[in-house]
This record gives structure tokens, sequence and C-alpha cells, in this order.
């Protein structure tokens, strides 16, 4: 199972890689071309960041969380 900083890392690169691709539909667009394939990609690059997204909620939980002191606390002498 990956750790999630690795989770966080394909998350990021994936939000990349759909930026260009967004860029590349509007491209085809203007020089009258179609866009179906294109578009097909990009829903299903957008339904992996999605399970990714949950992928990484669920290793945030699971996660023990670090205790700390007191955050406004006093003096404990």
């Amino acid at each position: 199972m990956p750790d999630l900083d690795t989770v966080r890392r394909e998350i990021e690169r994936m939000r990349i890689q759909m930026g260009r691709q967004r860029k590349e539909i509007l491209q085809l667009q203007r020089a009258g071309l179609g866009t179906a394939s294109a578009e097909a990609l990009l829903s299903r690059m957008e339904a992996k960041v999605e399970g990714l997204c949950a992928e990484r909620d669920a290793l945030k939980t699971a996660q023990p969380r670090q205790t700390r002191g007191r955050v406004l606390g006093g003096r404990t002498w």
C-alpha cells in the first residue's frame, strides 16, 4: 500500500497533466478538430484523481495523530 506522500505526489502530477490536457483540448477546438477522445481521456483522469483523493483521505484518517502538549497551557510547576 502506498504511503501518504506518494499518493499526494501522484495527485499533484495528475492535476498538472489534466491542466495540460485541458489546454490541448482548447487548441484542438480552436483548430476545429474533434475533441471527443481527448475529453474522454480527461474524464478518466478526473475519475482517477478522485479515487486518489479518496485513498489519500483514508490514509490520513488511518494515520495516528500526534499528541501535543497544551496549546495554551500554563506552567506545570
